[in-house]
């Protein structure tokens, strides 16, 4: 059975148009690109919704979820960048272990 992916693309685009008209040029080159990533679901998210309530934070960080593709990617910031794996969880607001899980099931040191 395959898994059905929201369509983040329109859903951001829908959520821009009717709540933050006045921002869409400026989230317009994020939303046109070829390969929209989770990556950029995170990024627009930030942006749009930076608001520092713990309790928004801590809900937002729990029902995360990432695909290959864009742990790959976390990964290869990662090596990109020279960064240890607190760097990288604390970029991404992840886990140090969940970084760690990761480089295991990717094979990747």
């Amino acid at each position: 059975m395959e898994k059905i992916k929201p369509d983040y693309r329109s859903i951001y685009t829908d959520l821009i148009n009717e709540k933050f008209p006045e921002k869409k040029q400026e989230y317009l080159p994020i939303l046109c690109k070829e390969n929209f990533t989770m990556l950029d679901v995170i990024k627009l998210n930030q942006r749009l919704f930076n608001k520092k309530d713990k309790e928004i934070l801590n809900f937002n960080q729990q029902h995360r979820s990432y695909d290959r593709k864009t742990i790959l990617e976390i990964l290869d910031y990662q090596k990109k960048q020279k960064l240890n794996n607190t760097q990288l969880a604390n970029h991404f607001k992840l886990s140090r272990n969940t970084i760690a899980k990761w480089k295991k099931i990717y094979n990747i040191t």
